[in-house]
């Protein structure tokens, strides 16, 4: 299901939503943000949900206006990549930007030991990202500092992958889809898997084909008219859209946008202490609360009308 069924409408806000771009390869993300930041008044909030790298091209989800509050929701979402791999060779970057050197008497995996040693990164792996990385050390990027060739005394972070699929191998290439969680590299699945093979390894493209509910075959490009960009934002609450929904109506939904405590009606009784997408009037986006006790709900962010 992409974000664009069964999305709320967020009638009351206006040019505050999210858009799902299809980045090109040789872009930053923040090459992408500003690009982005052309389109709208100047003193309207831009950001991304997720650095993708320079290479990479697929979903990059920009979050605009009062949307940019959401943003860490949508960056904590599940991840699907198809990428190439390329045994028998590394690089500087781990990808096809930096230096690559080809390995020499590499010997040939078979397709069974290539798939082996995917499916020993699935689950919740300790992973040392690329050094070229936007991770920051003091600070500075890591992949500036690498640029500058300072060591980059980065640790292995726990992340979780949840599927590797290998669609085909003819060496040295195998393409492979990965489905994962916040914070994997891609690259560094790709160098440690070629590592564990013996023959050194790389990635050669990258695609993100899907970021939570959004995919990439409804992502909008960089070329579209920017006097119809309201057209194609979508609605805030899909970014949290997957938490349950309580209403609040009449003045409840009033005091809550004021920071109040209220009673949320209309709705499944939630535990205390749930997370919860709070609707309003016409099911607009009113905000994120907490619930308590007696069916009341507590404002976390609130978004006026």
């Amino acid at each position: 299901m992409t974000w664009r069924a069964g999305c709320v409408s967020d009638r009351s806000l206006h040019m505050n939503g999210l858009l799902v771009i299809d980045k090109p390869s040789g872009m930053t993300s923040r090459d992408v943000v500003n690009r982005v930041q052309k389109w709208f008044p100047r003193k309207t909030k831009i950001g991304h949900t997720g650095t993708l790298d320079p290479l990479a091209t697929g979903v990059l989800v920009v979050c605009i206006g009062a949307a940019t509050r959401l943003a860490d929701y949508v960056q904590a979402m599940g991840k699907s990549y198809a990428s190439r791999f390329r045994f028998g060779a590394t690089s500087t970057t781990d990808d096809a930007d930096g230096s690559v050197t080809e390995t020499p008497d590499a010997v040939p995996p078979t397709r069974e030991q290539v798939e082996a040693a995917l499916a020993s990164f699935v689950g919740t792996i300790e992973q040392m990202p690329p050094a070229f990385s936007a991770l920051k050390i003091d600070g500075k990027r890591a992949h500036k500092l690498a640029r500058a060739g300072k060591d980059v005394p980065l640790a292995a972070r726990r992340v979780r992958i949840d599927a590797i699929r290998l669609v085909s191998y003819e060496w040295p290439f195998a393409d492979v889809e990965v489905d994962c969680g916040k914070g994997t590299y891609i690259r560094s699945i790709a160098r440690d898997a070629g590592e564990r093979l013996g023959v050194g390894g790389m990635v050669q493209t990258l695609r993100r084909t899907r970021v939570g509910p959004y995919l990439a075959e409804d992502a909008v490009g960089l070329d579209l008219d920017p006097s119809r960009v309201g057209e194609d934002l979508v609605p805030m609450s899909s970014a949290v859209s997957l938490l349950p929904t309580v209403r609040v109506w009449g003045d409840n939904e009033a005091r809550f946008r004021c920071g109040q405590v209220v009673e949320y009606t209309h709705s499944a009784e939630q535990a205390a202490g749930v997370e919860v997408c709070v609707l309003g009037w016409l099911e607009g986006f009113v905000g994120i609360g907490t619930t308590l006790e007696n069916q009341r709900v507590k404002p976390q962010i609130v978004f006026p009308v």
